[in-house]
């Protein structure tokens, strides 16, 4: 189902935005329009992650028109999913109700971007425009006397479609690549002008590849309540698509599974570890592949770092083939982590990079997780392109661990994560659940990328993707 939102005048919210002043460029466009849809799909089978299971997605889909300093008008597309569960985690909260609020807040997100009329870079945009996200978000938040307040991530993935399509839409503009289109000849500020004086004279070009890399490796998901062979299915889909781990092995060729833990139980943990090493090592010897990886993802379950250092011992005693498997590990603890400095990752990242996602959202975030003893960085198309861009710029100058990770994004929202891992350089893997548990909102892509959309070897290949802006326009 699609439902065009209309712009209401009461939604609007009115400030004076100060004039990009310094260093204008002709290569400098402005907002024209801006419009957006939601689209409604169910998953074919729940995905259990976090101790939630989650069964449907509402995409946000944005369109937006530029306008050059010629007069010339391009226009670009952008989409993700609404991931409420994940961005927006509110114990005792429907999920109809913070959803709702994410939609109010994307009304309120169009209405600020589309009342912005100064030229610039899209960079440029979203570091104006950022704060008065935030604070839109804030007053929602009080308007609503919402029990828990919208935080900052689930406003990072609210905005993260129309920051993308402004994106999209300076490349289309320019008729190159958006990620060919940060250089000096493009941004009139230098990277210190966005994070650190450390930056200065950098511009994203030194960091991010003109070209996208023929091909992306791709973590096939394993979640907490996922079918691993056939005697575990409970409620067979009966759909054409493999409905088990050692059905999907072969079906797409997979060489790396992120496998969804609990965190809170360490038996159960090492227990899920070991049968997925063996249900996987059976169906590898079938195709005759040997070198598959591991990723374990506790989306902030594990109370503290202890935990995480006797899950490592248990497993190494259990399954020590599996351990020895394991590429890196994911956001372990609670994603605030000013809130307990002393729980640091030093010890635990010493065995294998320990990446933080949930905790990502900012570089003053990064800065401390950097200082509590993290050593990687999960970058996400939700968090806008505008972010993941400077974060990957930052992550490679300190020397950090860098993957790509999904909110099941399907269709254009894929496209978008395929492209970052594609152009960040040395990302070790592109998480890609949707084709998983929602391949009906990827319908008509598989078509313009089917190296994209139909894995068969564990890889995703970029074909195409070096096209006009983020190639997540349908034409």
């Amino acid at each position: 189902m699609v439902r065009t939102i209309p712009r209401r005048s009461l939604l609007a919210l009115p400030f004076a935005m100060p004039a990009l002043l310094l260093g204008a460029k002709d290569t400098d466009a402005r907002i024209g329009d801006i419009s957006f849809t939601f689209e409604d799909f169910l998953y074919r089978a729940p995905y259990k992650f976090g101790g939630k299971e989650v069964d449907r997605v509402t995409m946000l889909n944005v369109t937006c028109r530029l306008v050059g300093k010629s007069g010339k008008t391009a226009e670009g597309h952008a989409a993700m999913s609404m991931g409420n569960v994940w961005s927006y985690p509110a114990p005792g909260v429907p999920y109809e109700t913070t959803l709702d609020a994410m939609k109010v807040l994307a009304a309120r997100i169009a209405a600020i971007t589309k009342d912005y009329k100064e030229f610039g870079h899209p960079l440029d945009v979203n570091h104006t425009l950022e704060p008065e996200y935030l604070k839109a978000a804030a007053e929602l938040s009080k308007a609503r006397n919402l029990a828990f307040p919208i935080p900052k991530l689930c406003m990072l993935v609210t905005a993260s479609p129309f920051d993308a399509a402004i994106h999209d839409a300076y490349g289309r503009l320019h008729n190159r690549s958006a990620f060919s289109t940060s250089g000096k000849d493009f941004v009139r500020h230098d990277l210190a002008h966005y994070l650190t004086p450390e930056f200065a004279g950098e511009y994203l070009d030194r960091y991010v590849q003109p070209k996208a890399i023929p091909r992306v490796r791709m973590y096939h998901s394993a979640g907490a309540s996922d079918p691993l062979t056939a005697a575990e299915i409970t409620k067979p889909i009966h759909d054409g698509l493999p409905e088990t781990l050692e059905d999907w092995i072969p079906h797409s060729g997979v060489t790396a599974i992120k496998i969804k833990l609990n965190g809170a139980d360490l038996a159960w943990d090492v227990d899920r570890v070991a049968a997925i090493d063996r249900v996987t090592t059976l169906a590898q010897a079938k195709r005759g592949f040997k070198d598959w990886i591991y990723s374990l993802d506790f989306n902030e379950r594990c109370p503290n770092v202890q935990q995480l250092l006797e899950f490592d011992r248990r497993l190494k005693e259990k399954a020590p083939t599996a351990f020895g498997r394991v590429q890196y590990i994911e956001q372990p603890t609670a994603r605030d982590l000013a809130a307990d400095r002393q729980n640091t990752m030093f010890e635990a990242a010493k065995l294998r990079p320990v990446v933080i996602d949930e905790s990502l959202t900012g570089l003053d975030a990064l800065q401390l997780a950097r200082e509590m003893g993290y050593t990687g960085v999960a970058l996400k198309a939700c968090k806008g392109q505008s972010q993941t861009l400077l974060l990957a710029a930052a992550a490679q100058k300190y020397k950090m661990f860098r993957c790509v990770q999904d909110l099941t994004c399907p269709g254009a929202a894929l496209v978008h994560s395929v492209g970052i891992a594609a152009h960040v350089p040395a990302t070790s893997a592109l998480e890609a659940n949707a084709r998983e548990y929602v391949p009906s909102a990827s319908k008509g892509w598989e078509r313009r990328f089917p190296g994209i959309f139909e894995v068969k070897d564990g890889y995703m290949y970029t074909k195409g993707l070096d096209g006009p802006g983020l190639c997540t326009s349908k034409s």
